[in-house]
Protein backbone atom coordinates (compact mmCIF):
# COMPACT_ATOMS: atom_id res chain seq x y z
CA UNK A 1 0.00 0.00 0.00
CA UNK A 2 1.20 3.37 -0.96
CA UNK A 3 0.78 5.86 2.50
CA UNK A 4 2.09 8.87 0.33
CA UNK A 5 1.62 10.43 -3.15
CA UNK A 6 4.36 12.01 -4.51
CA UNK A 7 3.86 14.19 -7.20
CA UNK A 8 5.52 12.82 -10.30
CA UNK A 9 5.75 16.05 -12.36
CA UNK A 10 8.16 17.46 -10.06
CA UNK A 11 11.91 18.04 -10.74
CA UNK A 12 13.42 17.44 -8.24
CA UNK A 13 12.84 13.85 -6.26
CA UNK A 14 13.89 15.20 -3.31
CA UNK A 15 14.91 18.84 -1.88
CA UNK A 16 17.24 18.31 1.63
CA UNK A 17 18.09 20.89 4.19
CA UNK A 18 20.35 21.03 6.74
CA UNK A 19 24.15 20.28 7.18
CA UNK A 20 26.97 19.57 4.74
CA UNK A 21 30.37 19.39 6.92
CA UNK A 22 33.84 17.09 6.49
CA UNK A 23 34.80 13.80 7.72
CA UNK A 24 38.32 13.04 8.51
CA UNK A 25 38.27 9.20 8.97
CA UNK A 26 41.33 7.28 10.17
CA UNK A 27 43.44 5.46 8.29
CA UNK A 28 45.33 3.83 10.97
CA UNK A 29 42.12 2.64 12.84
CA UNK A 30 41.78 0.64 16.22
CA UNK A 31 43.65 3.15 17.57
CA UNK A 32 42.89 6.27 19.53
CA UNK A 33 42.72 9.59 18.09
CA UNK A 34 45.50 10.33 19.95
CA UNK A 35 47.46 7.34 18.50
CA UNK A 36 46.27 7.89 14.87
CA UNK A 37 48.31 9.89 12.31
CA UNK A 38 46.80 9.40 9.11
CA UNK A 39 42.93 10.56 8.17
CA UNK A 40 41.11 10.40 4.60
CA UNK A 41 38.91 13.16 3.71
CA UNK A 42 35.07 12.84 3.10
CA UNK A 43 32.26 14.66 2.52
CA UNK A 44 30.48 14.50 5.90
CA UNK A 45 27.02 15.72 7.25
CA UNK A 46 23.17 13.12 7.49
CA UNK A 47 21.47 15.02 5.09
CA UNK A 48 24.67 15.86 2.71
CA UNK A 49 25.49 11.91 2.91
CA UNK A 50 21.54 11.14 2.44
CA UNK A 51 21.76 13.32 -0.84
CA UNK A 52 24.54 11.92 -2.18
CA UNK A 53 22.87 8.15 -1.47
CA UNK A 54 19.61 9.14 -2.48
CA UNK A 55 21.64 9.84 -5.99
CA UNK A 56 23.65 7.00 -6.44
CA UNK A 57 20.11 4.96 -6.22
CA UNK A 58 19.61 7.10 -9.84
CA UNK A 59 17.29 10.40 -7.79
CA UNK A 60 17.48 13.98 -8.92
CA UNK A 61 18.25 15.54 -5.38
CA UNK A 62 17.96 19.31 -4.06
CA UNK A 63 19.65 21.12 -1.59
CA UNK A 64 18.90 24.24 0.79
CA UNK A 65 22.69 24.76 2.40
CA UNK A 66 25.33 27.24 3.68
CA UNK A 67 28.89 26.05 3.18
CA UNK A 68 32.19 28.00 3.89
CA UNK A 69 34.09 30.60 1.14
CA UNK A 70 37.10 28.82 1.00
CA UNK A 71 38.56 25.63 -0.36
CA UNK A 72 36.55 23.49 1.66
CA UNK A 73 33.35 24.90 0.13
CA UNK A 74 34.70 24.16 -3.59
CA UNK A 75 35.17 20.77 -2.36
CA UNK A 76 31.84 19.76 -1.03
CA UNK A 77 30.38 21.92 -3.95
CA UNK A 78 32.03 20.34 -6.62
CA UNK A 79 31.51 16.83 -5.15
CA UNK A 80 27.77 17.60 -4.82
CA UNK A 81 28.22 18.53 -8.57
CA UNK A 82 30.10 15.38 -9.85
CA UNK A 83 27.10 13.31 -8.14
CA UNK A 84 24.84 15.35 -9.70
CA UNK A 85 23.07 16.79 -7.16
CA UNK A 86 21.25 20.41 -8.22
CA UNK A 87 24.33 23.18 -5.86
CA UNK A 88 21.81 26.31 -6.88
CA UNK A 89 20.56 26.71 -3.66
CA UNK A 90 24.39 25.91 -1.33
CA UNK A 91 25.28 29.27 -1.10
CA UNK A 92 28.71 30.69 0.67
CA UNK A 93 29.03 32.45 3.85
CA UNK A 94 29.55 36.13 3.98
CA UNK A 95 31.27 36.65 7.44
CA UNK A 96 34.41 33.89 7.56
CA UNK A 97 31.87 30.73 9.11
CA UNK A 98 33.69 27.73 8.23
CA UNK A 99 32.58 24.15 7.28
CA UNK A 100 32.18 21.37 10.36
CA UNK A 101 35.01 19.61 10.66
CA UNK A 102 34.63 15.71 12.25
CA UNK A 103 37.39 13.29 13.22
CA UNK A 104 36.57 9.77 13.40
CA UNK A 105 37.64 7.82 16.23
CA UNK A 106 37.61 3.82 14.93
CA UNK A 107 38.34 2.03 18.24
CA UNK A 108 37.04 -1.80 16.69
CA UNK A 109 34.05 -3.20 14.79
CA UNK A 110 31.85 -1.96 17.24
CA UNK A 111 32.99 0.74 19.17
CA UNK A 112 33.22 4.51 17.49
CA UNK A 113 33.38 8.03 18.04
CA UNK A 114 33.47 11.45 16.85
CA UNK A 115 34.94 14.68 17.90
CA UNK A 116 33.39 17.47 16.06
CA UNK A 117 34.81 21.02 15.66
CA UNK A 118 31.44 23.67 15.38
CA UNK A 119 32.37 26.85 16.21
CA UNK A 120 31.11 29.96 13.88
CA UNK A 121 29.67 26.84 11.76
CA UNK A 122 29.22 27.46 8.31
CA UNK A 123 25.16 25.09 8.01
CA UNK A 124 24.02 26.65 10.61
CA UNK A 125 23.69 30.34 8.94
CA UNK A 126 21.61 29.23 6.43
CA UNK A 127 18.75 32.28 6.11
CA UNK A 128 15.35 32.94 5.55
CA UNK A 129 15.80 34.82 2.32
CA UNK A 130 17.65 31.51 1.46
CA UNK A 131 14.74 29.43 1.14
CA UNK A 132 12.00 30.27 -1.84
CA UNK A 133 8.56 28.40 -2.24
CA UNK A 134 9.21 27.68 -6.39
CA UNK A 135 12.19 25.38 -5.53
CA UNK A 136 10.35 23.68 -2.94
CA UNK A 137 7.53 23.36 -5.45
CA UNK A 138 9.84 21.64 -7.79
CA UNK A 139 10.13 18.85 -5.47
CA UNK A 140 8.51 15.53 -4.34
CA UNK A 141 9.71 15.87 -0.80
CA UNK A 142 11.65 18.14 1.47
CA UNK A 143 13.59 16.07 3.83
CA UNK A 144 14.43 18.66 6.74
CA UNK A 145 17.49 17.40 9.28
CA UNK A 146 16.77 18.09 13.03
CA UNK A 147 20.39 19.21 13.43
CA UNK A 148 19.31 22.96 11.05
CA UNK A 149 17.11 23.33 14.26
CA UNK A 150 19.58 23.91 16.51
CA UNK A 151 20.32 27.70 16.29
CA UNK A 152 19.43 30.55 14.69
CA UNK A 153 18.78 32.08 11.47
CA UNK A 154 19.34 27.96 10.07
CA UNK A 155 15.92 27.10 12.42
CA UNK A 156 14.06 30.14 11.35
CA UNK A 157 14.95 29.05 7.43
CA UNK A 158 14.21 25.46 8.11
CA UNK A 159 10.73 26.74 9.49
CA UNK A 160 9.98 28.54 6.64
CA UNK A 161 10.80 25.53 4.66
CA UNK A 162 8.48 23.39 6.60
CA UNK A 163 5.51 26.23 5.95
CA UNK A 164 6.41 26.31 2.07
CA UNK A 165 6.49 22.63 1.88
CA UNK A 166 2.68 22.34 3.69
CA UNK A 167 1.60 25.44 1.45
CA UNK A 168 2.75 23.92 -1.63
CA UNK A 169 1.39 20.30 -0.99
CA UNK A 170 4.97 18.63 -0.70
CA UNK A 171 5.29 15.66 1.30
CA UNK A 172 7.87 15.96 4.43
CA UNK A 173 10.29 13.69 5.77
CA UNK A 174 11.70 14.89 9.31
CA UNK A 175 15.05 12.92 10.13
CA UNK A 176 15.22 13.62 13.87
CA UNK A 177 18.95 13.69 13.46
CA UNK A 178 20.20 13.71 17.24
CA UNK A 179 23.25 15.81 18.12
CA UNK A 180 24.00 17.71 21.36
CA UNK A 181 26.24 19.99 19.85
CA UNK A 182 24.99 23.83 19.33
CA UNK A 183 21.73 23.27 21.24
CA UNK A 184 21.42 25.26 24.17
CA UNK A 185 19.34 22.70 26.16
CA UNK A 186 17.48 19.51 25.84
CA UNK A 187 14.59 21.14 26.24
CA UNK A 188 15.13 23.77 23.61
CA UNK A 189 15.58 20.10 21.57
CA UNK A 190 12.34 18.78 22.56
CA UNK A 191 10.28 22.16 21.52
CA UNK A 192 11.70 22.44 17.69
CA UNK A 193 12.15 18.68 17.24
CA UNK A 194 7.94 18.31 18.22
CA UNK A 195 7.03 21.01 16.46
CA UNK A 196 8.70 19.51 13.30
CA UNK A 197 7.83 16.22 13.78
CA UNK A 198 4.09 17.13 14.44
CA UNK A 199 3.83 18.49 10.44
CA UNK A 200 5.82 15.90 9.19
CA UNK A 201 4.64 12.97 6.69
CA UNK A 202 7.41 10.61 7.40
CA UNK A 203 9.73 10.55 11.29
CA UNK A 204 12.65 8.68 10.91
CA UNK A 205 14.66 8.86 14.44
CA UNK A 206 16.26 6.25 17.19
CA UNK A 207 14.08 5.18 20.19
CA UNK A 208 16.30 7.68 22.23
CA UNK A 209 15.77 10.58 19.14
CA UNK A 210 12.02 10.10 20.40
CA UNK A 211 12.58 10.01 23.75
CA UNK A 212 14.48 13.69 23.24
CA UNK A 213 11.13 14.61 20.71
CA UNK A 214 8.41 13.50 23.16
CA UNK A 215 10.00 14.52 26.64
CA UNK A 216 7.86 17.66 27.38
CA UNK A 217 4.51 15.71 26.05
CA UNK A 218 4.94 12.32 27.51
CA UNK A 219 7.96 11.18 28.65
CA UNK A 220 8.80 7.20 28.74
CA UNK A 221 5.92 5.81 26.28
CA UNK A 222 6.49 2.52 24.30
CA UNK A 223 7.23 2.20 20.19
CA UNK A 224 3.28 1.85 19.89
CA UNK A 225 2.60 4.49 21.93
CA UNK A 226 5.32 6.87 19.91
CA UNK A 227 3.99 5.68 16.87
CA UNK A 228 0.10 6.17 17.56
CA UNK A 229 0.58 9.42 19.09
CA UNK A 230 2.69 11.15 15.94
CA UNK A 231 0.00 8.82 13.52
CA UNK A 232 -2.58 11.13 15.33
CA UNK A 233 -0.63 14.39 14.72
CA UNK A 234 -1.00 13.06 10.58
CA UNK A 235 2.28 11.20 9.99
CA UNK A 236 1.92 8.22 7.38
CA UNK A 237 5.19 6.57 8.53
CA UNK A 238 6.88 6.36 11.83
CA UNK A 239 10.08 4.42 11.63
CA UNK A 240 11.61 3.44 15.11
CA UNK A 241 15.25 2.35 15.24
CA UNK A 242 16.93 0.02 17.57
CA UNK A 243 20.50 -0.30 16.30
CA UNK A 244 21.61 -4.03 16.08
CA UNK A 245 17.91 -4.93 17.20
CA UNK A 246 16.50 -3.82 13.67
CA UNK A 247 13.77 -1.24 13.36
CA UNK A 248 10.26 -1.15 13.09
CA UNK A 249 8.16 1.34 10.92
CA UNK A 250 4.09 1.69 11.75
CA UNK A 251 1.95 3.00 9.14
CA UNK A 252 -0.96 4.90 9.73
CA UNK A 253 -3.09 1.97 8.85
CA UNK A 254 -2.40 0.28 12.26
CA UNK A 255 0.08 -1.92 10.39
CA UNK A 256 3.88 -1.97 11.25
CA UNK A 257 6.97 -3.71 9.54
CA UNK A 258 9.76 -5.06 11.40
CA UNK A 259 13.79 -5.31 10.02
CA UNK A 260 16.41 -6.39 11.59
CA UNK A 261 20.36 -5.73 10.61
CA UNK A 262 21.70 -7.87 7.20
CA UNK A 263 24.85 -10.01 8.60
CA UNK A 264 28.04 -8.39 7.88
CA UNK A 265 31.81 -7.93 9.20
CA UNK A 266 31.62 -4.45 10.47
CA UNK A 267 34.62 -1.94 10.26
CA UNK A 268 33.03 0.93 12.29
CA UNK A 269 30.22 2.03 13.93
CA UNK A 270 28.63 4.55 12.31
CA UNK A 271 27.56 5.72 8.99
CA UNK A 272 25.28 2.84 9.02
CA UNK A 273 22.18 5.85 9.70
CA UNK A 274 22.51 7.46 6.44
CA UNK A 275 22.65 4.58 3.78
CA UNK A 276 19.88 3.13 5.42
CA UNK A 277 17.76 6.45 5.10
CA UNK A 278 18.55 7.03 1.91
CA UNK A 279 18.11 3.65 0.59
CA UNK A 280 14.23 3.67 2.58
CA UNK A 281 13.31 6.71 1.29
CA UNK A 282 13.96 5.57 -2.46
CA UNK A 283 11.69 2.66 -2.01
CA UNK A 284 9.25 5.02 -1.18
CA UNK A 285 9.89 7.05 -3.80
CA UNK A 286 9.13 4.26 -5.86
CA UNK A 287 6.27 3.08 -4.87
CA UNK A 288 7.34 0.02 -2.70
CA UNK A 289 6.01 -1.88 -0.49
CA UNK A 290 7.23 -0.33 3.15
CA UNK A 291 8.69 -3.90 4.10
CA UNK A 292 10.90 -3.61 0.97
CA UNK A 293 11.32 -0.30 1.30
CA UNK A 294 13.16 -1.37 5.28
CA UNK A 295 14.61 -4.59 3.74
CA UNK A 296 16.50 -2.07 1.04
CA UNK A 297 17.76 0.63 3.59
CA UNK A 298 18.62 -2.15 6.45
CA UNK A 299 20.54 -3.51 3.59
CA UNK A 300 22.35 -0.41 2.52
CA UNK A 301 22.87 0.27 6.68
CA UNK A 302 25.18 -2.85 6.52
CA UNK A 303 27.31 -1.90 3.20
CA UNK A 304 28.34 1.33 5.41
CA UNK A 305 29.18 0.13 8.22
CA UNK A 306 31.48 -2.04 6.31
CA UNK A 307 33.09 0.63 4.09
CA UNK A 308 35.42 2.88 5.51
CA UNK A 309 33.39 6.41 4.25
CA UNK A 310 29.63 6.76 4.39
CA UNK A 311 28.99 9.54 1.17
CA UNK A 312 31.98 7.23 -1.27
CA UNK A 313 30.82 4.40 -0.22
CA UNK A 314 27.14 5.09 -0.76
CA UNK A 315 25.92 1.82 -2.93
CA UNK A 316 23.82 1.73 -6.15
CA UNK A 317 20.42 -0.16 -6.29
CA UNK A 318 22.27 -3.01 -7.99
CA UNK A 319 24.84 -3.10 -5.14
CA UNK A 320 22.01 -3.05 -2.65
CA UNK A 321 19.89 -5.86 -4.82
CA UNK A 322 22.98 -8.08 -5.31
CA UNK A 323 24.29 -7.91 -1.60
CA UNK A 324 20.48 -9.09 0.01
CA UNK A 325 20.14 -11.42 -3.06
CA UNK A 326 23.82 -13.13 -1.21
CA UNK A 327 22.37 -12.84 1.98
CA UNK A 328 19.14 -14.67 1.26
CA UNK A 329 21.12 -17.81 -0.33
CA UNK A 330 23.25 -17.82 2.19
CA UNK A 331 21.36 -17.64 5.21
CA UNK A 332 17.32 -18.01 4.05
CA UNK A 333 14.67 -16.03 2.54
CA UNK A 334 13.35 -13.74 6.37
CA UNK A 335 17.06 -13.72 7.14
CA UNK A 336 16.26 -9.81 7.82
CA UNK A 337 12.76 -9.53 8.81
CA UNK A 338 11.75 -10.13 12.24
Amino acid sequence: MKYIEFDANRKFDMTLLGRITIDFNPVDYYMTLAESTTFKKYLGGSPANIAVGLSRLGKKCGFFARVSDDRFGDFVTEYFEKEGIDTSRIRRCEHGEKLGLTFTEILSETSSNILMYRNQIADLQLRVDDIDEEYIKQSKALLISGTALAASPSREAALKALFLAKKTNTPIIFDIDYRPYNWVSKEDMGIYYAFVAKHADVILGSREEYDLTEQLIEPGRTDPQTADYWHKQGAKIVVIKHGKEGSTAYTCDGQNFTIKPFPIKMLKGFGGGDGYASAFLYGLLEGWEVIDSLEFGSASASLLVASHSCADDMPSVDKVKNYIADCKQKYGEMIARA
